[in-house]
């Protein structure tokens, strides 16, 4: 399904919505008043692929080494900010290339409007995240709960507040840690707007449940259409957040370049240590930048000839053994000691057509 057609911003020359490619985000989880630990920690995150990256500022230390930090950053830096308006005042004067805030939590319209126009001088864009616990009593209290229309009607109301200091250069984002809820609400707000839609589960989990929570929300909606740019979130290392949102694109289909492996689940006709394969291809295919490929790992000849043929290049395994195929078109046979190393050699060699 085609992507939705949305509005689009600029985030430190990274574009998001209006038909750009799905850009990465994740946060940092170092003490952003820490400059060299958090700039370590989003080099690692630039890295593994990650395009956009938020730091917490909680006082006014931790915007003064926003200075460093932005300077020395490989990738654009969002400011994350809750109720202080001179907090975002001061990570926009440090260099900021975006700022994530509620305006209907940070006092009255002229702090609004002090933000805006700090913002508009800088050519910096909004993002308003709106979660299932954030939104204001007023609205629980109409909705009865957090359901997802209360979220979007929490999501449009700050759009309003933005949109009545003439500022339109806005991202939304409506989380729930309930995945069918999330889910509506992005298809909600999708209907209703049409600014850019930062894709997340918000407190998915550690590494296991939150990547299967945010495969599930996140490419649910890719695969509907819906979505301009992604955050998974997980209890672990920001890094293997960026590892399981590639992996999602690459699910989905919309990822600008990675190696795909398609893997069959093995069964009792299988001779070859199969998993073990497919592990060591996965990992090794991991670490190749600047290609878009599939290869397929299969077991044995019912399924692998087939797979192999809708592959650029894959194996299908004997006894001991197996077949190294590209595009359907067996090359040669070889032992299963050799297997990897040879199709890794294929996949350096594999031009397309």
């Amino acid at each position: 399904m085609d992507m939705k057609l949305t509005k689009q911003i600029n985030i430190g020359g990274v574009p998001v919505g209006g038909g750009a490619p799905i850009a990465i985000q994740s946060m940092t989880n170092t003490d952003t008043r820490d400059a060299k630990a958090t700039l370590a920690q989003i080099r690692a995150l630039a890295e593994a692929g990650c395009d956009i990256v938020r730091c917490a500022v909680p006082d006014k230390a931790a915007a003064e080494a926003l200075r460093e930090i932005c300077a020395g950053s490989p990738i654009p830096v969002v400011a994350d900010i809750h109720f202080d308006y001179r907090l975002a005042l001061a990570a926009i004067e440090a260099g900021v290339d975006k700022i994530r805030l509620n305006p209907g939590n940070i006092g009255g319209a002229d702090r609004v409007q002090a933000v805006v126009k700090a913002a508009k001088e800088r050519h910096l864009p909004i993002r308003i995240g709106v979660n299932s616990g954030s939104v204001e009593k007023h609205i629980l209290e109409k909705f009865g709960g957090p359901t997802p229309e209360a979220m979007v009607e929490s999501a449009l109301y700050h759009v309003k507040l933005l949109n009545d200091c003439d500022f339109d250069d806005i991202c939304i984002s409506i989380k729930s840690s309930s995945v069918p809820n999330t889910m509506q609400a992005y298809l909600l707000a999708s209907e209703k707007t049409n600014y850019p839609l930062h894709l997340g589960v918000t407190e998915a989990g550690t590494e296991y449940m939150g990547t299967i929570k945010s495969a599930a929300g996140i490419g649910g909606l890719l695969a509907l259409g819906v979505g301009d740019t992604i955050r998974v979130s997980l209890t672990d290392d920001p890094v293997k957040e960026v590892h399981a949102a590639k992996a999602i694109l690459r699910a989905v289909g919309r990822a600008e370049e990675g190696i795909n492996v398609v893997s069959c689940p093995t069964c009792g006709r299988t001779r070859i240590d199969l998993i073990g394969i497919a592990k060591e291809v996965e990992r090794r295919c991991a670490e190749i930048h600047g290609r878009k490929l599939k290869v397929a790992v299969m077991g044995c000849v019912v399924n692998g000839p087939g797979e192999a043929r809708e592959a650029d290049l894959g194996i299908a395994g004997g006894d001991g053994e197996g077949l190294i195929f590209r595009r359907g078109e067996i090359l040669r046979k070889v032992p299963q000691e050799r297997l990897v190393d040879e199709l890794m050699d294929e996949i350096a060699h594999f031009e397309g057509e």
